[in-house]
């Protein structure tokens, strides 16, 4: 399985290891908690809403600062040992390889020829990060009670992924070794950034998006500190905002749904070395093989040695695309534009007088 794990806890600045007891601190998380679980009142508030929200979390940040797990060495030197932890655990991957496409980032290159619908990546389920597999963890007890964890199988699968980023022991480190340190979607911009999306059809779900996950990492917050069944996490004494957006990043831009392993139903997973892949036009050329208990991939077409393998990610526009994936795709043959329809308030009130009797009269006059 390649070189050990070697990641480090740093702390910087006066306090840093007390941030969990910080009373500051958790006047800060209650405050976040409270502004985000309130309404903007209009639409042309959202953005002083974002404001508010963002200058809370930079506090939250600053006094986190130095306390995010971090992994020495850059993430292209984890791809060895990802894929030969891959292949110690069945999957199927020997014409491929991980290369760098520049504007792409990294993607699966063929190591041979590759023919149309052949056969080119299988992951056995027992390399997957699943809702299943969260519950047979340290974090299922906290699952089963957790009335937010329960309903979201997105944001629990977040925080498998972080427990297991914290676990020394974890199987999955060679996996999550592999990830990106930050990732190109909304949740990383600047405000100033933020801020020319203004007026396009992206910035209401950019806005909610930013807004969303700090009301949750605020909830999440209190939470370790409070229940019985978060005592054993490892996050209960280490939990930065940075690193539940690492959490919630990874998730939205590589999760998949397969079946649970009775078949009765879909789950939320992550699939690695299949979550390398980058997006084309297409048709969906991935599946999940209940037989053989393994999710299977073929070639979208006929590929040269060296050539990129792409797969195709669904039918979602470029706004849906740049805001859960952090890209546009160019040539989108199903890109589309969502408009909102609205009726002034005024015009209501009248539609409203048109259909009582009382001014039945004066409405057809007007």
């Amino acid at each position: 399985m390649g070189k050990k794990s070697r990641a480090r806890f740093q702390k910087s600045g006066p306090g840093a290891s007390a941030m969990a007891s910080s009373k500051e601190m958790n006047n800060l998380i209650t405050e976040l908690l409270q502004r985000c679980s309130s309404e903007a009142a209009f639409a042309n508030e959202e953005w002083e809403e974002y404001i508010q929200i963002r200058s809370l979390v930079e506090k939250i940040r600053k006094k986190q600062k130095g306390m995010s797990v971090v992994f020495e060495g850059c993430r292209q030197s984890q791809f060895q040992d990802l894929v030969s932890w891959a292949t110690a655990n069945g999957a199927s991957c020997d014409g491929i390889r991980i290369a760098n496409f520049g504007t792409e980032g990294y993607g699966l290159q063929a190591s041979r020829d590759i023919k149309a619908e052949e056969l080119f990546l299988c992951i056995p389920r027992k390399m997957l990060m699943t809702l299943e597999s969260a519950q047979n963890s340290v974090l299922g007890p906290l699952l089963q009670q957790d009335r937010i964890l329960t309903a979201m199988g997105n944001v629990s699968l977040a925080f498998h992924l972080l427990c297991e980023r914290a676990n020394p022991a974890s199987m999955w480190l060679p996996y999550i070794r592999s990830l990106p340190q930050e990732y190109s979607i909304p949740l990383y911009y600047q405000p100033e950034e933020v801020q020319l999306l203004l007026g396009t059809q992206a910035i209401q779900d950019v806005l909610s998006q930013f807004k969303n996950t700090a009301r949750q990492y605020a909830y999440f917050f209190k939470l370790l500190q409070t229940h019985p069944a978060a005592g054993v996490l490892p996050l209960k004494d280490r939990f930065t905002f940075d690193d539940y957006r690492w959490a919630v990043s990874s998730v939205m831009t590589r999760q998949n749904q397969i079946p649970t392993e009775d078949g009765t139903q879909l789950t939320h997973a992550l699939i690695p070395l299949w979550d390398m892949c980058n997006h084309t036009n297409g048709l969906i050329t991935t599946g999940y093989n209940l037989e053989d208990d393994r999710c299977e991939c073929v070639a979208l077409r006929n590929y040269k040695e060296n050539e990129q393998i792409y797969i195709f990610y669904g039918t979602r526009s470029n706004a849906d695309f740049f805001v859960h994936n952090g890209f546009f795709f160019q040539d989108n043959i199903h890109d589309r534009v969502k408009i909102k329809l609205g009726i002034s308030k005024s015009l209501v009130s009248l539609r409203c007088m048109a259909m009582n009797p009382l001014f039945h009269h004066s409405c057809l006059l007007f």
